[in-house]
């Protein structure tokens, strides 16, 4: 049987960042981390459509927490610890510069994801921690020394005095097993960030088009959310939607996925101002069909299929609109409903709600209240939040918390 210090079972985020953080913190202990798969950091690989959404630029972790559906007032003492300007610090002091984007997300300036796994594998070799891939982590054994005695699925045995759980994201209960059975409970995991499927034929028509910002709601969960919107062939997705689904990622599932939302496409106007806009466009261009004149930021195919929806014929002037037409295309510019009827995973990529209830964890710590020397980071705790970089922010701080006190 192979004796070491600490054992971190996930080589994710949060794990190799609890890693480093525990040889750095303590030069002199024996540390490996274990990943199932076999690759390290596959998540960090293919995030942000290849150039990793490192973190999110908001520095107050008061307003950081309102980027959590869940965990986010838990955190807040853990990010008043270590929060995005730290992770910012953290890569820029080891060579990796990152920059900020319009919409608050941090990339590195190289644009690719590989900038960032280089530099943990880096760290974590230059702290001599032992990576060992396709080796995963079968029992976990808790002896009356204190320590450790774990099975790998590669049929080694080993022995440990702390260990760390970052497996991530409970995609199946069964994923939480080893965590619940050293006395935690599991909340139920269930999918966040994910797509609508519509099934509207013309709706699949505009599959491409996107729109800079809408407002989507439910008023059956009481849910809002305002953001960019992309039109796809089974329905639809982009930021707005991936955030509504992390706020109802529960009530969503309860429903099996099928309810009503309703669409503002011009929210930056109320229902009185979209009025005078098309007055004007009746006044000024009364022999043009209203088919032909979007109204920005819509685009053509867009309005044009909304006209339609609204029941207005093809070949209808401007001059033609008569009040309860124009009544009736203001609603459905404001309040277009939509029939959801399932939902869209990215295999890879999509974030669980759920894991081990955060009652049973010292947040100041992320050590066990159930188990003592043992540690959990990342998702496979029930955090979760929003697009954006902000699962990736909670990775970091509670992959640093963990190593810091494993460290001590």
């Amino acid at each position: 049987m192979s004796v070491c210090s600490i054992v971190v079972a996930g080589g994710g985020a949060a794990g190799f960042f609890a890693a480093i953080t525990c040889a750095e913190t303590s030069p002199g202990a024996s540390i490996v981390l274990l990943e199932r798969s076999p690759r390290f950091l596959s998540k960090v690989r293919i995030s942000g459509g290849g150039r990793c959404n490192v973190t999110h630029a908001c520095f107050e972790p008061g307003r950081l927490r309102d980027y959590y559906p869940r965990g986010g007032s838990e955190l807040i003492g853990a990010f008043h610890r270590f929060q995005p300007r730290d992770t910012i610090e953290w890569f820029r002091s080891r060579g990796v510069e990152l920059k900020t984007e319009q919409d608050g997300r941090v990339f590195p300036v190289t644009d690719s994801s590989q900038t960032i796994i280089d530099c943990l594998i880096s760290e974590a070799e230059k702290n001599r921690i032992s990576l060992r891939a396709n080796t995963g982590l079968m029992n976990i054994v808790s002896d009356s020394e204190g320590g450790f005695e774990l099975l790998t699925s590669t049929g080694d045995n080993l022995r440990c005095q702390r260990l760390m759980l970052a497996t991530g994201g409970c995609r199946a209960a069964s994923a939480g097993q080893l965590a619940v059975g050293l006395g935690h409970t599991l909340e139920e995991p269930v999918p966040s960030l994910f797509t609508f499927h519509v099934d509207l034929p013309w709706l699949k028509e505009l599959a491409g088009i996107s729109v800079p910002n809408v407002e989507l709601y439910s008023s059956g969960f009481g849910l809002r959310e305002s953001g960019p919107l992309l039109i796809t062939h089974s329905g639809l997705s982009g930021p707005a939607v991936l955030r509504l689904s992390a706020w109802g990622a529960r009530p969503m599932h309860g429903a099996n996925y099928r309810f009503p939302i309703q669409i503002n496409w011009l929210p930056d106007l109320n229902a009185q101002e979209i009025a005078l806009v098309l007055e004007e466009c009746r006044r000024k261009q009364p022999a043009r069909l209203i088919v032909n004149s979007p109204i920005r930021p819509l685009a053509g195919r867009l309005w044009s299929s909304l006209v339609a929806v609204a029941g207005i014929a093809p070949l209808t002037r401007w001059a033609e609109l008569s009040r309860s037409a124009r009544h009736t295309l203001i609603q459905q510019l404001t309040h277009s409903e939509f029939q959801v009827t399932g939902k869209t995973l990215n295999q890879d990529e999509f974030v669980t709600c759920g894991g081990v209830r955060l009652s049973e964890v010292n947040l100041g710590t992320m050590e066990s209240r159930r188990c003592p020397g043992l540690y959990f980071g990342g998702e496979l705790l029930d955090i979760d939040g929003l697009t954006g970089g902000f699962n990736f922010q909670s990775a970091w701080t509670t992959g640093w918390i963990a190593g810091k006190t494993m460290g001590s």
